[in-house]
């Protein structure tokens, strides 16, 4: 069970979700590095346009949403391991072709290729491999933390790289950095004994119609679709801003980067605590979607103001901060226990599908209606998002667990449920027999653990 305070995480378990992190944020900080200079740089290559440097920024996501699913399933086939090191090895091919590139289509063709290294779900179905469910959401919290750290980094590291090394220096970096992923998988990360089905983080294709056909989680994936589209079209115009409207040099962004990001993180930690402990997760989100639309016009009002950008910088990445970090928490709490995985896999790809549209679009719109237009639709875009929130189910404010059960019979899977149900706190509960797990859903302020770890054959 996930809640049981008396077990500590093992040693592999720790290795696990240090390892896993590596990983993941090895390979997210080569993606994120090229988003604060590369509008401004791709305009030296020879077939440049801003709908084609649009397009190169965020090609990755298309490649990837179309492909993360299929390889988790082709995991479950092959192995974890072989999988992840395979997309690795791709997405490290395509950093060099994109560093060796000497047209922007040559760069679309590498971040492709780096996108169709999709790994993400192979990497949390071997983290699941590796962990017993009472500690599971601290290994997957834990890879969560790596990717916003790798994000923050990235935004600071890739100026810095690029006065180093300039563009094709970053992708360099990129393909090193994918290089020593593969080097922790072969070396650090364990090997599991042997790779199950998990539904708490896989996606169960059978399953995938009813995620999709689902009118609440409809609108968080459209809501992270929304967030990362916005990203992505605001980093279209914002390296432009900075250098033609502010005359900063490409290669001191970071200094506006570094501190914002700093604050933004600091800034975000309260609200999350309002959202969660006093149960206002909708409220704080209605709250971030305000403050983004605003962001986007602010950044539209007070573009030639280094003060004015900066604060609106801040309020933009403490709102995108916010919902980034409650997303997940909210998908969690609207999809059935037993299918989270496969709620969370819909969510996933419709980030991924946002990151590409958001930059095709920005790019479009930059180079055929200017730059302020690109702002105006991204406000317009919030106020949408806004009316999707808006009309969201007040969510039930409970924790997913996974208890423990053993192998039981079918036939006692039902009656198990029922007992379970009665528990003081317990709201949900599916009983997968084949699993040896009841996925349970639980208001932990008025849970019977005690009660509950009767049941668990950890007990």
């Amino acid at each position: 069970m996930q809640n049981q305070n008396n077990e500590t995480m093992s040693r592999v378990e720790k290795r696990t979700a240090i390892s896993l992190a590596g990983v993941f944020s090895t390979r997210m900080l080569g993606l994120f590095m090229i988003l604060p200079v590369f509008s401004l740089l791709a305009q030296k290559l020879p077939d440049y346009t801003p709908t084609l440097a649009g397009i190169a920024m965020g090609i990755y996501g298309l490649t990837q949403a179309t492909l993360q699913i299929p390889l988790g399933l082709l995991s479950d086939k092959l192995g974890r391991k072989p999988v992840i090191i395979g997309g690795l090895a791709v997405f490290a091919i395509g950093s060099v072709v994109a560093a060796t590139a000497d047209t922007l289509t040559w760069i679309i063709i590498g971040r492709a290729m780096q996108g169709l290294g999709a790994v993400a779900s192979a990497v949390m179905a071997l983290a699941a491999d590796l962990t017993r469910e009472e500690h599971r959401m601290k290994v997957m919290a834990t890879i969560g933390m790596s990717i916003g750290f790798s994000f923050a980094l990235a935004l600071v590291l890739g100026p810095v790289i690029n006065s180093w090394y300039g563009l094709s220096g970053i992708f360099w970096l990129t393909a090193i950095l994918a290089v020593c992923g593969i080097f922790i998988v072969v070396l650090w990360v364990p090997t599991p004994t042997r790779s199950t089905f998990h539904r708490d983080t896989q996606v169960e294709t059978g399953w995938f119609k009813a995620a999709l056909s689902d009118s609440q989680l409809l609108r968080l994936d459209a809501s992270i679709f929304i967030l990362h589209s916005l990203l992505m079209s605001t980093f279209v115009v914002m390296p432009f801003i900075l250098t033609n409207r502010l005359g900063l040099v490409v290669e001191g962004h970071w200094h506006i980067y570094l501190p914002i990001l700093f604050l933004s993180m600091v800034g975000v930690v309260p609200l999350i605590i309002v959202g969660e402990k006093k149960r206002k997760l909708k409220q704080m989100l209605i709250l971030a979607i305000v403050v983004l639309a605003l962001s986007e016009l602010g950044f539209w009002l007070v573009g030639h103001s280094l003060a004015g950008i900066t604060f609106m910088l801040l309020f933009f990445f403490i709102a995108f901060n916010l919902v980034e970090a409650t997303m997940p928490s909210l998908v969690a709490k609207m999809a059935p226990a037993a299918h989270k995985g496969t709620a969370m896999g819909a969510y996933s790809s419709s980030q991924f599908f946002g990151v590409f549209v958001g930059g095709a679009v920005g790019g479009w719109l930059s180079q055929h209606t200017g730059l302020d237009s690109v702002l105006w639709f991204n406000a317009a875009l919030a106020g949408i998002w806004l009316v999707l929130i808006v009309t969201l189910k007040e969510p039930q404010y409970s924790s997913t667990m996974l208890l423990n059960v053993g192998k039981i019979a079918s036939s006692q899977a039902t009656e198990l449920a029922n007992t379970l149900s009665q528990i003081q706190g317990v709201l949900d509960v599916t009983v997968i027999a084949e699993d040896g797990i009841a996925y349970i859903k639980a208001d932990k302020q008025l849970l019977d653990e005690t009660e509950l770890d009767k049941y668990s054959v950890n007990h």
